[in-house]
């Protein structure tokens, strides 16, 4: 039993959460709802110096990009990699990063290096060159987990030291954003050739802070990287990211000063910070979705019907009131209300309804009592969204079997070779073009589609067809499509979208949130 003055019970059951805080935490996030990248205060010039000491919420799957598998190993990748395309934090529109962008014509995009002075972290140029090799291996070497993001290039030409060509197999508006993500990552060919797969564990890239060591689900260690091309950045010296995935622990190591900064905070702890004198807090909506993933290649969940009914069994609005304390917004496809590619005729398929699922079920030939093997994660918050899921499934007579265990191991096996599990319950982080969500998830042999199974030939016709022109209204009607073959064959079952909360000690200055609620830190600065 734990002494009546520790405070963990506080932490897990909240008891001092009351009415008030509920609503502030809900007005709050309501007020940021209309300003998508959040806010930040005048905090005066920055300071160069200091190491920061962060909270992460997972040991990372992989360190090098191509190869990782986890949406919660981009905030560690972006300190180490810098991206080829960058995007605006508040819109995720495509910027320039490392390169800039033009396309001569539909089929061809040219890259241009805005210095030529960028090295990796061993020393070795980040050039055209490397451009090359990084495209290359991500799109063809049998370890890359990215390969369903380039599928649309058909060549990678050097034209001199600092340009590249791509050469399209037809045209593809989604690539400038693809690669603001890992397949803009690059990586050092020296370090690729010399250690092979070695590269998970060793990571060497481009990016503001080189890296020291990774002691398993313990911590990770950079150091400023002092060639970095960006003048004046990084202001940190260094970085430690502390993995800790019960939030509470982590949250507490921050409120008593042993770390500095915590991200991806359930909004249950909000109030929580409110009350630190010592903390302060950015709130701000996100595309990072809570959702089931269905393996649809085998039994039980080949059949439609059987997916189609544990969409109906889920209630969202009590979903999101008991695992996100209603603060986020419910989810009925993959991407919230206020995204322009939303459909509202989609999202209106599967209003809560468990006699709709129990009438499925039964013309599915399973009736009552049908097992469902569930991967699941074993923090608090995993479990209690693992325990909310298993009551409201159980009203309609599916028994949901759970294995828990850690982010990075429990959707190896289900994403990976095992296939351990029928279903996972997990979340989709969010990516700057939605033809990258649905490519990713859903296409033909995509790594987050755990069967590699397709769906069907349409739906392969129409993510081909979202990345064809650039033109809004053109890409919104093919979006919706997708959408409804999606939600219609029910392919996944979203469950409720969140708000990303970041807590920190009033010193860390400079902290810009983003609409994927995946921060980066390179305008950090401690103050004095």
């Amino acid at each position: 039993m734990p002494d009546k003055n520790d405070h963990t019970d506080t932490f897990h059951a909240l008891p001092g959460f009351t009415r008030r805080d509920f609503l502030s935490a809900s007005l709050t996030a309501a007020a940021l709802a209309g300003m998508p990248g959040g806010y930040a205060l005048a905090q005066g010039a920055p300071r160069r110096g200091g190491n920061l000491k962060i909270v992460a919420p997972a040991n990372p799957s992989s360190l090098d990009p191509a190869t990782g598998g986890a949406g919660s190993d981009h905030s560690i990748l972006w300190t180490m990699y810098d991206t080829l395309v960058n995007w605006d934090n508040k819109t995720l529109k495509p910027v320039p990063g490392m390169a800039e962008w033009t396309s001569p014509d539909l089929n061809t995009l040219v890259l241009k290096l805005r210095s030529n002075k960028i090295v990796f972290h061993d020393g070795t140029p980040l050039d055209a060159e490397a451009i090359k090799f990084n495209l290359d291996r991500s799109r063809t070497d049998a370890r890359s987990n990215v390969k369903a993001d380039l599928v649309n290039i058909a060549s990678v030409e050097v034209v001199s030291p600092t340009e590249v060509r791509i050469k399209l197999a037809q045209p593809d508006a989604a690539l400038p954003a693809i690669l603001s993500d890992r397949a803009g990552m690059m990586v050092s060919p020296k370090a690729v050739k010399e250690q092979g797969a070695e590269t998970d564990r060793k990571p060497v890239g481009a990016g503001p802070w080189k890296f020291v060591s990774w002691t398993d689900n313990d911590k990770i260690v950079l150091v400023r990287h002092d060639k970095y091309w960006q003048p004046n950045l990084p202001h940190l010296d260094g970085i430690e990211f502390v993995i800790i995935p019960d939030q509470g622990t982590g949250l507490r190591s921050v409120t008593s000063g042993q770390n500095q900064m915590i991200f991806n905070l359930s909004s249950r702890y909000k109030p929580l910070v409110d009350r630190a004198k010592n903390l302060s807090v950015s709130v701000s909506p996100t595309l990072y979705c809570h959702q089931i993933y269905f393996n649809y290649s085998r039994a039980p969940l080949n059949d439609v019907r059987v997916r189609q009914a544990i969409n109906f069994a889920v209630d969202r609005k009590a979903f999101l009131q008991a695992t996100l304390s209603g603060v986020g917004e419910e989810a009925y496809m993959l991407l919230p209300a206020s995204h322009w590619a939303h459909d509202k005729g989609v999202a209106a398929l599967y209003r809560h309804d468990p006699d709709r699922a129990r009438k499925l079920l039964a013309e599915a030939g399973v009736g009552s009592g049908l097992e469902i093997s569930f991967g699941g994660y074993n923090d608090q918050d995993s479990i209690r969204r693992a325990e909310v899921l298993m009551e409201m499934l159980s009203k309609v007579g599916i028994r949901a079997k759970f294995t828990n265990g850690t982010i990075a191991e429990i959707s190896a096996q289900f994403f990976g070779n095992e296939k351990k599990f029928d279903a996972l319950v997990s979340a989709w982080t969010g990516r700057p073009d939605p033809s990258m969500t649905y490519s990713l998830g859903f296409g033909k042999g995509a790594y987050y589609n755990a069967g590699r199974s397709e769906a069907s030939p349409e739906l392969t016709t129409l993510l081909q067809h979202s990345r064809l022109k650039e033109d809004i209204e053109f890409r919104r009607q093919v979006f919706s499509k997708i959408q409804r073959i999606v939600m219609e064959q029910a392919l996944v079952a979203p469950l409720a979208f969140r708000y990303d909360v970041t807590a920190s000690m009033t010193q860390t200055k400079g902290y810009l949130p983003n609409l994927l609620g995946k921060p980066k830190f390179n305008d950090i600065w401690l103050a004095s």
